[in-house]
Parts: structure tokens; C-alpha cells; sequence
């Protein structure tokens, strides 16, 4: 994120937090309440959130990620509201950016790709820029901590409702004890203890070192939180930790290697090209001890493995889908379809899976990018949110579980609810490339003769995907359009590239975009999606390309929910690296492409017969 968009994206924020108490917040004069009261099967303001309580506790955690002997503290930070008697439910947000974040310098990305066998042969070109993240992840969260107190854009919402808030600052940051890891099982393991002691299975203590209770709480929680701090919360549900209820991930990781890695393939997530496990965990890494991580930290950055891009136990450690079997807390999960930081990919697989696993759930999906959706549709989200802790953390029978699942914003930003995501009716439709790729090649249902023609690109990193894709034509890239559709075509899901290609060198990355373009000629990237051609097998195995000789390479595209408007051409284009995402190689010869030998396939709403009436 750019820096003027982090100040704009600030000053939403800032603003939608001091006026997210809505009219009717203040304090109930007679009789006071003790606890959350609710109209519709909504919680509804009762309590003043300027006349809290705030307190900080010291909970232990049972893990020792700093090797220091001890286990690990993590430190939380309370806020209820006064004058609550009864037992209270949590809205609980754990981070590891309460406290900031250092300097730090990415990865250099230009680079050679990596040739098996024998010995790592990478080799550094001239170092470009480096810089990593700017220490202001606050402000994405909706975040700011003045003279030790945290607030968040939500707090006063929640607190006016009858919810405690909670605030539990990631291990190895601000003023909880261990390491950093950027997602592995420490992290979880100490995000889930304030939760423990919420229902009275961990200790804590204040900073005089007196034990803390918490008797005040019902032990009923929710999670709540965007990238980073919604990820925490699919990490804590994995466990099937008692006392969790719900969670709102919003724009979250669901597996690790799907964040740095794709397809074996090293690939940024948006705007930090060149970070990895180990460069977040430096940037997040802000107790007050800058030593005793080190190890630490130095371990994941050999273990993460920048040479081959493989997943490995480091990487599998980080897939919180292998635990999905262990939610039982209600999920709605929030992301943007434009979301290049955090990827669809994350929400895609994440919902599948616990859709699969039978857990109640429900999916926002919205047109921004990595962002929280209160700044795109206030009201009605916090109804909603506020209606899914209602149920699941206070037991109101409010209708939200029998709903319609889905509830998607559309390109003209109107939004609608469907019964569930993909959306239903959805089938695969096949396609094929026609000759001239080098400028503009064709792109017909499956059903039209595919022509055998052999077509050929260089690569060239220094160019970036867009400029390819608006260029007349190109040697780096192959570019295929449809007709001008007949009729408007929705895409829902995951589209697939099925190459057939012959390399000219023993190491490539392979790219592949879904471009719109309109009637007047301008053309849109709507999603893309990159392997790395040595790990066709599986991603957790290298294996050696002979030049010359033709694979199958799949690459399956970031999942997204389109509907390509009447009158514009469908496109496909194929490149080998993405400047602004993979590893940057010096510019040199790529591959060819056998056309006849190559599929598309679009996860289109009515299959097959729409896309041949839209394209045929």
C-alpha cells in the first residue's frame, strides 16, 4: 500500500471510528443495565463506552518460543463496560501490530531461478529496491494506541452493546514475551491463552505480579480482524478451542505458503515484493529484547527456502486448513475480490473447507482490496457483524444462520445476496487459443478447432504485466481474445490454464492473467496466477526440465467473481515472470506455447452453454 493510500485509508478510519457510535449510544439512565439487552435479536446501546474499565494482565502461554526456560507471557489489554454485572462475552483481537513495527529491508528479487540438480546456483543481479514495510499497519487495522491505551475503530461500538473488548498483543511484540514466527504454532498457541483465561484454564497476572481472574466474563468469545489480525483468529479456531464461538476474518491467511509461494513459484503478496516469513517477523518483532529472537528468526529464514520454493514442514506447520476438522466456532469470512496482498486464493480455500466440515458460516466479498468493509458499507455491516456475535456469543435466535450465504458487492458497487459462494449453478466451461499471440490471437469455446500452432515468448521482468497486456503487441507475452460477448458472462471461481510448453532454458516462471478489455480498447487485469514449471509434479518436490521437450504446466488462477459486461472481449495472456510478484531473472528466452495442446477452463454461472452463447 502506497503511502498516500495508507494516510487516505488513515483518515477513513479515524473518522468511520469516531463515528462508528451510532445516535442512541448513551448510557441507559433508569434502571441501569447489567448486561447486553437486544431488539430483533440484535444487542442494542445500553452502556456509555466513555465509562469503562481498563485493565492490563499478563497471561502465561504454554510454550517457550525465546528458549528463555520460561513460558511465554502474552500481554492483554481489557476493556469493559462499567457498571455491567452480569457475565460479559469478549469481542477479542489479537495482533502483532499494536506496538508498531521496525524498519526493515525485503528480499532482492532480481535474481537467477534456480536449476537442479547440484548445488544452489542462484546468483544475485544488481540489488533493486529493497524497501520493506513503512511501521504503519496500524492504521489498516483501524488502530491506534495513545499513552499505553489501545483503541480500535469497533471498540466504542461494542463496548455501548454490552461486550467486553479484548486486545492480546502477539508473541515477541509490544510487551508480550517470545518470538515472532509470522504464523507458526507458537503464535496460535499464544493467541488462544487469553482465551483459556477468559474461562479460567490459564494464569495471569498484573503488572505488581498479583494473579488476575476473570470473573466478569461469560467466557463466550469472538474474533475479529483484518490480514495479520484476522488470520490469528482462523490459527486460534483451528484448535477447537472451548470458549471461541465465532469469527470474522477479514482478508486473512488461511495457509502460509499461499501468501509467499505459488505453485512452488517464489510470489510477493501485493506491493511487498521481496518479503517472506522472515522479513515479517522482524517487521512485527518489537519487545523490548531484540536479541533473543534472532535465532529464531534466522532459522525461518534459512527453513523458508527462497531457492526451490517448495512447501516443506516449515510451510506445512503454517496450513491451518490441515485443522479444519477441529473448528466448531461460527465463521464469516470477509474479503476483497481485488485483494492482491492476502489473496483469494486464502478466503476461496479457507471457505471451501469449512463449508465442507459443516461449520456454520457465511462470506462477505467486496469489490476493494485489502481492506475492512466498514468504509464500504457502514450500516449493514455492522448489523451484520453485530447480529453473528448476538447469535453465537449471547444465543439470540436472529435468523442470521438461515440466510442466504453469500452476499457479494458487483462492479457497479450495488451489492447482492446469494444462496452461496461459488455461485451456484456454476460449471466448468473450456476454451482454446487460436494463432497470433504475439499481437492478438483468438479465444473460442473448446468446442471450435483448435489450431496446432507453435507460439513463442521471451522474458522479459523488467516489464510490468500491465504494459504488456496494453501493448498492440509483444515478444514477451502471447495474448488471446474472445469475440465482443453477446451477452454478459459471470465467472465464479477458480479459472485454469492448462500450458503446453517448451522451455528454452532449464528454470522459467510461468504467468498467466484474465484480462477484460473493452469496446474502446482499454483493458482491465482482473486476476492472474503463477507456477513454477519444475514443480509440475507437486509443490513440494523439484524436478528438472529438459529444454526442448513439451509439459503440461497448470496454473490456476486467484479465484474471483466477475461478470464481464456485454459488448467486451475475454482474454487470456500468458507471460513468464510478473515483475511486481515473481522472482526477476535477466531478460532472456522463454517458452512456447503449443495452442492445440492448450486448455482454459472458466468456472462460469450456467457452464458450458453460457460461455459458447457469450463467445461462440
Amino acid at each position: 500500500m502506497t503511502s498516500r493510500r495508507r494516510l487516505t485509508y488513515r483518515l477513513i478510519l479515524f473518522a468511520t471510528a469516531a463515528t462508528l457510535l451510532l445516535p442512541g449510544t448513551a448510557a441507559v439512565a433508569a434502571p441501569p443495565p447489567t448486561g447486553p439487552h437486544f431488539s430483533g435479536g440484535e444487542a442494542q446501546p445500553a452502556f456509555d463506552p466513555a465509562q469503562s474499565v481498563r485493565q492490563d494482565v499478563w497471561v502465561k502461554a504454554p510454550v517457550d518460543s525465546d528458549r528463555d526456560g520460561k513460558n511465554d507471557e502474552v500481554h492483554v489489554q481489557v476493556v469493559r463496560p462499567s457498571g455491567a454485572t452480569g457475565k460479559l462475552p469478549v469481542v477479542y483481537q489479537a495482533s502483532p501490530y499494536f506496538s508498531g513495527g521496525n524498519d526493515v529491508a525485503n528480499h532482492n528479487v532480481d535474481v537467477e531461478l534456480y536449476t537442479p540438480p547440484g548445488a544452489q546456483t542462484r546468483m544475485a543481479l544488481p540489488p533493486g529496491p529493497v524497501r520493506g514495510r513503512s511501521g504503519d499497519e496500524l492504521a489498516a487495522n483501524g488502530i491506534a494506541v495513545r499513552a499505553g491505551q489501545i483503541t480500535w475503530a469497533y471498540e466504542d461500538y461494542f463496548l455501548s452493546r454490552g461486550f467486553a473488548v479484548m486486545y492480546g498483543e502477539s508473541l515477541g511484540s509490544g510487551q508480550s514475551s517470545g518470538c515472532p514466527t509470522s504464523g507458526a504454532s507458537n503464535e496460535t498457541i499464544g493467541a488462544r491463552a487469553p482465551i483459556d483465561w477468559l474461562n479460567g484454564r490459564a494464569a495471569a497476572r498484573d503488572a505488581q505480579n498479583k494473579p488476575v481472574t476473570a470473573g466478569w466474563a461469560s467466557g463466550k468469545v469472538g474474533m475479529m480482524g483484518v490480514s495479520y489480525n484476522g488470520t490469528l483468529p482462523i490459527a486460534v479456531a483451528t484448535t477447537g478451542v472451548p470458549g471461541l464461538e465465532a469469527i470474522v476474518p477479514i482478508g486473512a491467511i488461511s495457509s502460509w505458503y499461499d501468501y509467499y509461494r505459488a505453485n512452488g513459484a517464489v510470489v510477493a503478496p501485493g506491493t511487498y515484493q521481496g518479503e517472506d516469513l522472515d522479513v515479517l517477523a522482524d517487521y512485527v518483532y518489537t519487545r523490548a529484547d531484540r536479541d533473543i529472537c534472532k535465532p529464531v528468526i534466522s532459522k525461518i529464514e534459512h527453513d523458508q527456502d527462497r531457492i526451490t520454493g517448495d512447501y516443506s514442514p516449515l510451510w506445512d506447520e503454517r496450513n491451518y486448513l490441515n485443522n479444519v476438522n477441529k473448528v466448531h466456532a461460527a465463521v464469516l469470512s470477509v474479503h476483497g475480490l481485488n485483494d492482491f496482498n492476502v489473496k483469494t486464493t486464502q478466503v476461496a480455500q479457507w471457505y471451501s473447507a469449512i463449508s465442507k466440515a459443516g461449520v456454520p458460516h457465511k462470506i462477505w466479498l467486496h469489490q476493494s482490496g485489502h481492506t475492512d468493509p466498514i468504509g464500504l458499507r457502514r450500516d449493514e455491516w455492522l448489523r451484520t457483524v453485530n447480529r453473528w456475535f448476538s447469535k453465537y456469543l449471547l444465543g439470540q435466535n436472529n435468523g442470521i444462520d438461515v440466510e442466504p450465504k453469500a452476499t457479494i458487492q458487483r462492479e457497479d458497487k450495488s451489492w447482492v445476496n446469494e444462496a452461496d459462494w461459488p455461485a451456484p449453478g456454476t460449471m466448468t466451461a473450456a476454451a482454446a487459443l487460436q494463432p497470433g499471440g504475439r499481437t492478438t490471437g483468438g479465444l473460442t469455446p473448446a468446442g471450435f478447432r483448435a489450431d496446432q500452432t507453435v507460439e513463442a515468448l521471451d522474458d522479459d521482468a523488467t516489464k510490468l504485466a500491465a504494459d504488456l497486456v496494453a501493448a498492440s503487441s509483444s515478444p514477451n507475452r502471447l495474448a488471446y481474445y474472445s469475440k465482443p460477448t453477446k451477452a454478459a458472462l459471470r465467472i465464479s471461481g477458480t479459472v485454469g490454464v492448462s500450458v503446453a510448453a517448451s522451455f528454452k532454458r532449464e528454470a522459467a516462471n510461468v504467468t498467466a492473467l484474465l484480462v477484460d478489455r473493452g469496446p474502446d480498447g482499454s483493458s482491465r487485469i482482473v486476476t492472474r496466477g503463477w507456477t513454477d514449471p519444475q514443480n509440475r509434479d507437486a509443490i513440494n518436490k523439484t524436478t528438472a526440465i529438459t529444454p526442448g521437450k513439451e509439459y503440461q504446466i497448470n496454473v490456476n488462477m486467484q479465484p474471483h467473481d466477475y461478470v464481464l459486461a456485454k459488448g467486451h472481449r475475454l482474454g487470456i495472456v500468458i507471460l513468464s515472470s510478473d515483475n511486481e510478484y515473481t522472482l526477476r531473472p535477466k531478460p532472456g528466452p522463454g517458452f512456447s506455447v503449443n495452442l492445440g495442446a492448450t486448455r482454459i477452463s472458466f468456472p462460469v454461472a450456467g457452464g458450458q452453454p453460457a460461455l459458447n452463447a457469450a463467445i461462440g
